[in-house]
């Protein structure tokens, strides 16, 4: 168990902090995707083996659950581990670290996707048995994944369009975009008193260049929940939770 377990020290840039010095959410998603890509790679299931199987992973949900959302941190430990599979979805543990103090856990699921068809292929298959991602057998440190309720009401809304850059490896939008566009719909007083105490992400669908998303927010004191949507079709594409506590 110990060769799947990956451990990285990440230091925290300035460009990577807002103005009181909390680490930006969406560049802590791009740590997190790059960690889960780095240890794939060396596991032997990541993108140059999968890809020529014509698979993809894709990102299915986030549960992350924080004793102290990094702030002033500068030197940032990141631990993860591939927890297993069961016929369908692969499941992905992480941690944070400021030195030896816990900051977080972070638990996800993915799936492999054919890349023409776009449906799922069972995981044991696509990688041959390999052991470093072995059979899901769950644990006391696994966190629960939570449901996330509708909208009772829109509090704010507003549309984003597709830029070239926020496309990533696979040519849709990477899942770090979802999560800028749904948190600029809070104001300026709220988000600079308060920062993430838990954190879940539902992605449900792809969206590419060209096309624009519809964020929508319903905020209830200190929790927010938000719903982003293609414009044009109205399909969901990815639903956010998040319980916020004050600095």
């Amino acid at each position: 168990m110990e060769k799947r377990v990956f451990t990285e020290n990440v230091k925290v840039r300035y460009s990577e902090m807002d103005f009181d010095l909390v680490l930006k959410p969406a560049v802590l998603l791009h740590f997190l995707q790059d960690m889960a890509s780095d240890n794939a790679e060396s596991l032997g299931f990541g993108y140059s083996y999968i890809i020529k199987k014509n698979l993809a992973w894709f990102l299915l949900k986030y549960r992350m659950e924080f004793e102290d959302y990094p702030q002033r941190v500068y030197d940032l430990k990141l631990v993860t581990e591939p927890r297993g599979y069961n016929k369908l979805f692969a499941f992905r543990n992480f941690a944070l670290y400021d030195g030896e103090k816990p900051l977080g856990r972070v638990s996800s699921s993915w799936a492999l996707v054919d890349i023409n068809s776009k449906s799922i292929v069972p995981v044991g298959d696509a990688l041959e048995n390999n052991p470093g991602m072995p059979p899901f057998v769950k644990r006391e440190d696994d966190l629960t994944f939570e449901k996330i309720k509708p909208l009772e009401r829109v509090d704010a809304e507003k549309i984003f369009e597709i830029r070239f850059d926020d496309i990533d490896v696979n040519n849709h939008v990477n899942n770090a975009n979802y999560i800028i566009w749904a948190f600029e719909l809070l104001d300026f007083n709220f988000r600079s008193t308060k920062k993430l105490k838990t954190l879940d992400m539902v992605f449900k669908k792809e969206i590419k260049y060209g096309e624009k998303v519809l964020s929508q927010v319903e905020v209830q004191n200190d929790k927010t929940t938000h719903i982003l949507k293609n414009a044009e079709t109205g399909e969901d594409l990815c639903l956010i939770s998040a319980l916020w506590t004050n600095k």
